[in-house]
């Protein structure tokens, strides 16, 4: 048995611990967001359910005359949706049954109780035949403007890449697929990405994702540390460590999800000894503490967003004070704002310098490609006085002749003096634009304003409504192609210019009069974010232990 002796020894560590345990609670997010088990616990009891047709118009409780402006909005809607791209849709359709990601895509589009009446009635195309300037043609002919950025990698307009894709394939062509060894190209690449992140060593890879594993798999090779620190709502990859909530089959391990932009999370930075980096996605700074967003998550039109530039350089010079005193390296995780922001990446924009940067999308220019750079300690992947001891990684399709003739080219054309141009006055440009658009919203009365950090746009609305999302169907039968997260972004090229930002305007307001004339966004007297919530946990309720309404 103990002696008192020793049950009073163990005091000093139980408290110790209970405080760990404590101000770790504290820098989570006090959503779902910042508590993965419980968002994965709360994820398998919620039901899925569909509203039929008559529910589907009525579930704000709006009255018949609303309802009957809808239903007749709708089938018009669908009907020109229907017309307008047959071979697009017909083609989409007949793939839809062998590709798992159009099915993803198509399921999530909106809330999923409307989802199943919403893709039954408003399909929409997946396929292009062409892309010019900043539009897309499908195969239909119809020329749609670009808002999509593939996902973040055209910054430049797909023209610059088209070109950058044909120099690298003409200059990789003498290698064809020959791997293991280099093209001379490699080296040139390797000076500039020294030079552009102000790092010692470079490490190529086939994706952001397997770069971001690269870089944390490094971090704790040389700190002897486990846990990797990420904030809530970002995206770093789909691997199981930096997705720990809902969508990942696996339990959150060895990765701690804290508050962006909060005290309690530099303090458990100080104060915890197991933790080896932190992940930093510069994009959560145009919405800290959320996650990414998007149409289907559009329940009651309480989406937040907004960057605040000199807010976001504090926190991250405060990481990066703290990261320097704990030995815990800071990693930038820039594939998707790289080169969009500056030159320099988030590095020059912020101010801020990391201990380790991931690259990807754009820096392909155009091609499929992972880029880590680091430190010298921290890149190397052996111990010279431990033979054994060794951090392996090594994907045979890294540094494929074709995809660094791509870089090489994209890295030529950044330092060319037309496109240096684009980036003087980049922020001020897009602000202006940002304002702009705005102002025409509010001139026309539309319930919503955009929130932008430079070329990277979030649709925010100004009053509550269950259906926001109908909007993105609007924006598209109006000639704008959107990712499949709807309105929650706009990637616009940098090649936009003026012009082309007023018919994006134009069409928008075009598309939310037409949206405003069918009924969608008809508010109760009583109707508010809360009482919406309110209604939709009911609901839930309702469908999980009855299974009907």
């Amino acid at each position: 048995m103990l002696t008192t002796a020793a049950l009073l020894a163990t005091v000093p560590l139980v408290l110790t611990k209970g405080l760990r345990r404590l101000q770790l609670s504290l820098a989570k997010h006090r959503s779902l967001a910042g508590h993965s088990r419980m968002a994965k616990r709360v994820a398998r009891l919620l039901p899925g359910y569909s509203y039929d047709e008559n529910r589907f118009f009525a579930v704000d409780d709006a009255p018949v005359d609303i309802q009957a402006l809808r239903k007749a909005g709708f089938a018009r809607l669908s009907a020109s949706l229907k017309a307008m791209a047959p071979q697009t849709l017909a083609l989409t359709a007949d793939t839809r049954e062998g590709l798992s990601d159009l099915q993803f895509t198509g399921r999530y589009r909106v809330p999923f109780q409307f989802s199943e009446h919403a893709r039954q009635h408003l399909p929409v195309g997946a396929f292009w035949a062409e892309a010019s300037g900043v539009e897309l043609t499908d195969l239909d002919g119809n020329r749609y403007l670009d808002l999509t950025g593939s996902y973040g990698v055209n910054v430049f307009g797909v023209d610059f890449y088209k070109a950058c894709m044909r120099e690298g394939a003409e200059l990789g062509s003498s290698l064809g697929p020959v791997l293991g060894g280099y093209h001379p190209c490699v080296a040139r690449n390797v000076a500039r990405l020294r030079e552009l992140s102000g790092l010692d060593e470079v490490s190529f890879h086939m994706s952001g994702t397997e770069a971001v594993m690269q870089a944390v798999r490094l971090a704790r090779y040389h700190t002897g540390k486990h846990h990797l620190v990420r904030f809530t709502g970002a995206y770093h990859g789909w691997w199981e460590d930096v997705q720990p909530g809902p969508g990942n089959p696996l339990p959150p391990r060895e990765t701690y999800t804290l508050k962006d932009m909060d005290s309690d999370t530099l303090r458990v930075l100080r104060t915890r000894t197991d933790i080896a980096c932190v992940l930093v996605n510069p994009l959560q700074a145009l919405h800290p503490n959320s996650n990414a967003p998007g149409d289907s998550t559009l329940v009651d039109g309480s989406r937040k967003a907004g960057f605040d530039r000199a807010a976001y350089t504090a926190w991250l010079q405060q990481l990066r004070d703290v990261c320097t005193q704990r030995g815990i390296v800071l990693i930038f995780d820039e594939v998707f704002v790289g080169f969009r922001l500056a030159m320099g990446g988030a590095q020059a924009y912020f101010g801020v310098k990391a201990d380790m940067v991931v690259y990807g999308k754009t820096l392909g220019g155009g091609l499929p490609v992972g880029v880590v750079c680091g430190k010298q300690h921290l890149m190397q992947r052996f111990k010279p006085d431990r033979p054994a001891d060794i951090c392996f990684a090594r994907g045979t399709f890294n540094a494929h002749p074709y995809v660094m003739g791509a870089m090489d080219a994209f890295l030529t054309h950044l330092h060319t003096p037309e496109v240096q141009a684009i980036y003087t006055g980049l922020d001020e440009r897009w602000l202006t634009r940002a304002s702009a658009f705005n102002q025409a919203l509010a001139d026309v009365g539309a319930p919503l304003q955009v929130r932008a950090m430079s070329s990277i746009w979030t649709v925010v609305y100004t009053q509550p409504s269950r259906y926001h999302w109908m909007l993105q169907y609007y924006l598209r039968e109006a000639g704008l192609a959107l990712s499949w997260v709807g309105t929650g972004r706009f990637i616009f090229s940098l090649n936009y210019t003026d012009a082309d930002m007023a018919e994006v305007t134009r069409r928008l307001v075009n598309a939310c009069q037409r949206m405003q004339a069918d009924g969608w966004w008809w508010v109760g007297e009583h109707t508010s974010h809360r009482s919406m919530q309110r209604n939709i946990l009911k609901e839930m309720v309702l469908y999980r232990f009855s299974r009907k309404r």
